[in-house]
């Protein structure tokens, strides 16, 4: 399982300021459902040894009445979820009785403690941290979330002690290990009842009742001498619904579900349509870069009129998904859940599909041709060669010249082609690029006439 680090502190320490550089995001919004919790968000931790989740909660003034009471409940179910916490003081303001009072929900409730002193630039740590020793938290470490002071280090202490997760992405298309599947959606959607008729028999709980599933459930089959597991996660509800404790691990098992498994089939409701819960959590599938099939159950309760609407709305609110399978299916009765599974397959073979340099150079020449890159201030952008970078997803990696330059639009067009070419459906594509560096850059002024002649004729033969 991936750890978790909440951050918690008092309100204007830097908590959002620190989840954005963790995540490196930009607005605290990476795994921020409509209506998930109003005080926590969610996030994928990019900066560290290791991978991690990271939970950004609201600031405690103190008191416990009115909207206070309501984030002092969300930091302590946050300080619940997680292995570890990270308290934020501001080294500029001083302590306050704020600050103790997030030391004494941290002290009950966090299983591990980091005192971190932000705001800390320009400042000597010492004097920064002296006062701050009284909290009985440890000693604190003077950092500046907004500069990236000693950020690295203390993520290095923090995730120090946990082990890294393993690297089942990578591990290559063996048929004889087993082939791990997320099944994702939101309360009630018919995940457990799709689980159960995958696997021919009532292994899950089945319940009418929203949130019957309170924890991530893996489940090993075999079909046709394979191996899988499939993981069926506690559905992802509105906090207007959330009122059992119980429930509080729902969000945090399922994200950790999606990055342990290689497949995820994600569940809508084909009745209820397309909602922002389920665009979000797509969304944060295909930032994960897993391979997916996008299921539309209760599929045999729609009109013709009813179906042709659903797909349509598919179309408008995922045009993102484009690469996924979509199938509809009736997990109650078993209509066309029997094509989920090739699906699942075609998804992860395409994932972990490889692709040789000549044949990705070969065709990115052919799109080259086919729509030629933009000029950029009179200089055309020249894309030289590719090669593979990664599996799950495939990565390809482009040199050229001025590759910061392309536009989205290009890049998009190239994926496609890629897509086309090496039979990708079901996985999303990411290129990556590199620019070409010129050796002779800034020694101009500096050469001989022999040696600038030599330079060019250089130049040529590389632009050749």
């Amino acid at each position: 399982m991936l750890p978790v680090i909440a951050l918690i502190g008092r309100p204007n320490v830097g908590k959002s300021t620190l989840f954005n550089r963790l995540t490196r995001s930009r607005d605290a919004l990476v795994a921020d459902y409509p209506g998930l919790t109003r005080d926590r968000k969610y996030g994928f931790g990019k900066l560290g040894p290791i991978p991690y989740l990271a939970i950004d909660t609201g600031g405690v003034a103190g008191g416990e009445e009115g909207v206070d009471e309501v984030t002092v409940d969300q930091t302590i179910r946050a300080l619940q979820e997680a292995d570890a916490a990270i308290i934020m003081v501001d080294g500029r303001s001083g302590l306050t009785a704020a600050d103790e009072h997030v030391a004494e929900l941290a002290r009950r409730h966090a299983k591990k403690t980091w005192l971190v002193v932000n705001k800390a630039e320009g400042l000597d740590a010492d004097v920064a941290n002296s006062e701050f020793h009284a909290l009985g938290l440890g000693e604190p470490i003077a950092v500046s979330a907004a500069h990236g002071d000693r950020i690295g280090a203390l993520m290095d202490d923090v995730l120090s002690s946990f082990a890294s997760p393993e690297a089942g992405s990578d591990d290559g298309a063996d048929d004889d290990r087993e082939l791990r599947i997320a099944v994702i959606g939101r309360p009630n959607v018919g995940k457990s009842t799709l689980v159960n008729r995958m696997l021919g028999e009532e292994r899950l709980v089945v319940f009418a009742e929203p949130g019957t599933t309170r924890d991530s459930v893996a489940v090993p089959f075999e079909r046709n001498d394979r191996k899988y597991v499939l993981i069926d996660t506690a559905g992802i509800r509105r906090k207007a619904r959330v009122h059992e404790v119980i429930e509080k691990f729902s969000i945090i098992k399922a994200l950790q579900a999606i990055e342990q498994a290689e497949v995820v089939i994600a569940v809508l409701d084909a009745q209820e349509g397309v909602t922002e819960q389920d665009v979000s959590l797509l969304g944060l599938v295909m930032e994960r870069g897993r391979a997916l099939v996008v299921v539309a159950n209760k599929w045999d309760g729609l009109s013709a009129e009813q179906r042709r609407k659903v797909r349509d709305d598919l179309e408008r609110r995922l045009p993102f998904l484009d690469f996924a399978e979509r199938i509809t299916i009736s997990a109650l009765h078993g209509t066309a859940v029997g094509d989920l599974l090739p699906a699942v397959e075609r998804a992860f073979k395409a994932a972990m599909r490889d692709m040789s340099t000549a044949e990705l150079t070969r065709e990115l020449e052919a799109a080259v041709i086919a729509h030629a890159p933009p000029l950029v201030r009179g200089r055309r952008i020249k894309l030289r060669y590719a090669h593979q970078g990664g599996r799950n997803p495939p990565v390809i990696v482009i040199h050229g010249n001025q590759t910061d330059k392309l536009p989205e639009a290009f890049r998009r067009y190239l994926i496609n082609r890629f897509r086309k070419a090496f039979k990708l459906k079901g996985t999303p594509v990411r290129l990556a690029f590199k620019k070409g560096k010129n050796p002779f850059a800034g020694r101009r002024n500096t050469l001989t006439p022999r040696q600038e002649r030599k330079r060019k004729r250089l130049m040529k033969r590389v632009k050749k």
